[in-house]
Formats: structure tokens, C-alpha cells, sequence
């Protein structure tokens, strides 16, 4: 069965829509998701083929989706957009995640987190609404740059940056570790400290960049999966911007995370990495059905430890899937299904009252994309191993799930610590001292070496 998926013309061969969850999208959301699927057929797959033997940048794909209006799936309908629903968009990315290319995926989530940025605060800015507007047209592809070299996972924490007053606007300065299609990119939602910084990283801002005033790294991605990407570093190097490149107040950056680029990131990443899981399952359907051991007459799907495997990987998958679209419906829920007129009120923040939910989103499916391809890999036997099976690329794509900031560890530990003591003791910018941890270190000195601390406390 293909539950009336098609390939070209003909039925699916990998697992079909009985084992997706159909009733959740509208009818108009079902054309969108079987295009997708024969772009893939006809384009998108040979393209991320072409991405992962020589680390090209899937402009072509780009290309595609911005010829559906995909670039501009979350924009208002008034400023020319498709105006969808979050629901959508992890349809979209888990589509073209599963059939066509996990690099190009990526790439869009990152895309789709910085048009959101851009969104919350596009009501009083001309300029912003003209680059919305633009987006489909001009095959324009935005991305996030966050990263810091000197803080790693610990993405909200910004060292190396700096924006400065001038009479033109602002100077601004930035070294980034990581950045998604750095150097391919047309447009960037980059952060840094807030001008007038003194010394509270919680206080940072959002700017638009353009291609020309960032320093990347073009062409020298190198990695085991996801090699279309182009993650890597970047800088804007005293670059000096007009006041309406800064993205809604200064020092919005944490509430602008937590609203717009951190939800859309995660529920998005979420969503490529369960569209990695099922396209490793379905071409796992493929290989097993139609390879026989003529010793014993039997398909190899005919043995019960293949059919525990996929069973196990479609069961474990759609447990992650269904937390995603759940997650993404409690976001269209609170928001009028992604309205952003909702935001002309600045101190409306719907979606933060969800964010750990999006935490644990992230978590399962990164946790899930591993375990799923790794088990795979095993049911594939040797063949899965030749890359013309073409599984082992989606069992090395899934790998950057678990790593991809805030990695899963940092995230287990997010959840656990504010389910555990509250939201309140995370303390993202190392502003509040443990009381509990210094007592019970303090009791470990003696008198004399108590004393001696605490003169070095009053000296410094």
C-alpha cells in the first residue's frame, strides 16, 4: 500500500499516508504537501544528492520553494505571503526533510526562524515590510546568526559582539561560531549586546543584515552530514547600519527568542529531523521488499526482525511527529492561527508561554533521529552501507540533530531544573548565586580559610 502517495507518476515506495497524520492538515495543506513531494521526485532529491557529494549550497532547491511562494509561507497574505499556520510550516520542512533534501530543510528552518524575527517587529518598519514583500520574488534566503565562539551550546550568551552608537546608526561587531548558510545567504537576523551595554548579557538586540556586510567562511563546510548547509563562522566586522535595521527596541533580543526565532527553530528542527526518520524508514520499505534470498524463497521484509525494526521506527517516529504537530496546534492555538497583527502590541508574547514544550520537541526528535537511522542502517544489512542506497546520507544528516544548539544535553537539563526548582533558577546570564551550592561549599573550610576568603571578597 501507498495510501494514494505517488513517485513520478506511479505509487509511493516507501511507507504512505496511512501512517501520516492526514486529518491534521487542510485540503489546501494537502496540494501543498503532494507538490512538494513531486518536486522531490523530479528535483529535490537529485539535488541533495548533488549537495552531499560536493557541500553545494541548495540554491536550486530554493530556487523550487520559492517558486510555490515557500519563502514566504509565514508572511501575512497582505504583504504577499501565503500567511500559513505553524502547522504548515512543520509540514513544509517535514516534507522536503523526508523526500527531498535534509540540507535544504535545515536551511529553510533557519530561513523560516529569521522571517519570523523579522515578523514580530515588522508594524512600524517600511524597510522590513519591503524585504517580506520581496522575498518569493527575488528568491531572497534569510538566516540566523546567534552563535558565539567563547560560550558554545550556551547560544544566548554574547561575548563577541558589540553594536555602538553613531551619528549615522549603529557600528556593529560580531563574531559567530555557527551560522547556517553563512556566506549563501541573502539576508541575516544577526545579535548582539545592545548599545549603551554595561556589562548584562541578558540585554542584547536583533539586527538585518545583508550579504555584503558579513564576513563567512563561503565553501569551506566540512562535515559528516547536512553537507549543503554551509554552517559555519561568520562576522560582521564594525559594519555601520541605519537605525531601521534594528529589529524592534534595543535589548528585545531574549524577548524576541523566546517569541518568534526560538519556537519557529525549534518546532522547525523538530520537524527535519522526523522527516529524516520516516525518509530512512521509507527507503527501508523499499530495499527490503523488493530484495529476495533465493536460498530461502523469502523477501527480506518477510523476516519478523525487519518487520520489528520498521514497526518499532514507525511507532517510535510517530510518537515524536505527533508531539510536533501538537506543540505547532498549541502555537497556532495562541496566536489566531499565526496572526502577526497580534504583535502592533508589543508586549504580546503568546508563544513563550510554550517554550518548553518547544525544548522538549527538539529533544525527542533529535533523540529519535538517531536511534531511528541507526536501526536502519542494521535492517539494510551491507547494502545500507553503499551510498547509491542512498540511506547512509540520511543516517549522517541525523546526526546533527542531537548536537545543534542548545544541544539535547543542554535542553534535558533546562527542562529538568525548571520543572524541578522553576523557570527562575536557570539564570541564563549568570546573575543569580546558588545560596544552597555556596553554603554547603563554605562548610568545607576551616575558620582560618574562611576568614582569608572572605578578606579577598572585601579587597576586590
Amino acid at each position: 500500500m501507498s495510501g494514494g502517495k505517488s513517485w513520478n507518476g506511479e505509487a509511493f515506495w516507501g511507507v504512505g499516508f496511512e501512517y501520516d497524520p492526514q486529518w491534521l492538515l487542510t485540503e489546501e495543506q494537502r496540494r501543498l504537501q503532494a507538490r512538494l513531494i513531486e518536486l522531490s521526485a523530479t528535483a529535490m532529491r537529485a539535488n541533495a544528492e548533488e549537495s552531499d557529494k560536493g557541500f553545494v549550497f541548495p540554491r536550486k532547491n530554493f530556487e523550487l520553494l520559492a517558486k510555490e511562494g515557500l519563502l514566504g509561507l509565514i508572511v501575512p497574505q497582505s504583504l504577499g505571503g501565503r500567511g500559513e499556520s505553524h502547522v504548515c510550516a512543520a509540514m513544509v520542512v517535514e516534507t522536503i526533510a523526508r523526500y527531498g533534501c535534509a540540507s535544504t530543510a535545515m536551511c529553510y528552518v533557519m530561513h523560516l526562524a529569521a522571517t519570523a524575527g523579522l515578523l514580530l517587529h515588522h508594524h512600524r518598519n517600511p524597510k522590513v515590510q519591503d524585504l517580506l514583500r520581496r522575498l518569493d520574488q527575488e528568491v531572497l534566503v534569510g538566516t540566523l546568526s546567534i552563535s558565539d565562539p567563547a560560550t558554545g551550546s550556551h547560544v544566548w550568551f554574547l561575548m563577541s559582539s558589540s553594536a555602538e552608537r553613531t551619528g549615522e546608526g549603529y557600528r556593529l561587531s560580531k563574531k559567530a561560531s555557527w551560522t547556517t548558510s553563512g556566506g549563501y545567504a541573502d539576508w541575516y537576523l544577526a545579535q548582539t549586546t545592545s548599545p549603551d551595554f554595561k556589562g548584562n548579557y541578558a540585554d542584547f538586540s536583533i539586527w538585518l543584515l545583508y550579504a555584503d556586510e558579513v564576513k563567512a567562511r563561503k565553501g569551506t563546510w566540512n562535515g559528516v552530514g547536512l553537507r549543503g548547509n554551509q554552517s559555519g563562522p561568520m562576522e560582521i566586522d564594525g559594519v555601520v547600519v541605519p537605525p531601521d535595521r534594528l529589529i524592534g527596541p534595543a535589548g528585545d533580543g531574549a524577548g524576541s527568542n523566546d517569541e518568534a526565532t526560538d519556537p519557529y527553530f525549534l518546532f522547525g528542527t523538530a520537524a527535519c529531523w522526523n522527516g529524516v526518520s520516516m525518509g530512512a524508514i521509507d527507503i527501508v520499505k523499499r530495499h527490503t521488499t523488493r530484495k529476495t534470498h533465493a536460498d530461502v524463497g523469502l523477501k527480506v521484509a518477510d523476516y519478523p526482525s525487519i518487520q520489528d525494526y520498521v514497526g518499532n521506527a514507525i511507532a517510535e517516529t510517530n510518537a515524536s511527529r505527533a508531539l510536533t504537530y501538537q506543540v505547532a496546534q498549541a502555537l497556532d492555538r495562541v496566536t489566531n492561527n499565526n496572526d502577526w497583527s497580534i504583535h502592533e502590541d508589543i508586549a504580546a508574547r503568546p508563544r513563550t508561554t510554550l517554550v518548553q514544550w518547544n525544548w522538549q520537541v527538539k529533544y525527542i526528535a533529535a533523540k529519535n533521529v538517531v536511534a531511528v537511522t541507526n536501526d536502519m542502517m542494521s535492517a539494510g544489512g551491507g547494502t545500507a552501507y553503499k551510498p547509491e542506497l542512498g540511506l547512509e546520507r540520511y543516517w549522517r544528516d541525523g546526526r546533527a540533530g542531537w548536537l545543534m544548539a542548545p544541544t539535547n544535553e543542554v535542553i534535558r537539563l533546562l527542562v529538568g531544573k525548571s520543572a524541578l526548582l522553576g523557570f527562575e533558577e536557570l539564570d541564563f546570564w549568570n546573575q543569580r548565586a546558588n545560596q544552597r551550592l555556596l553554603r554547603s561549599e563554605l562548610k568545607k573550610l576551616s575558620a582560618e580559610e574562611r576568614k582569608a576568603l572572605a578578606e579577598e571578597l572585601l579587597n576586590r
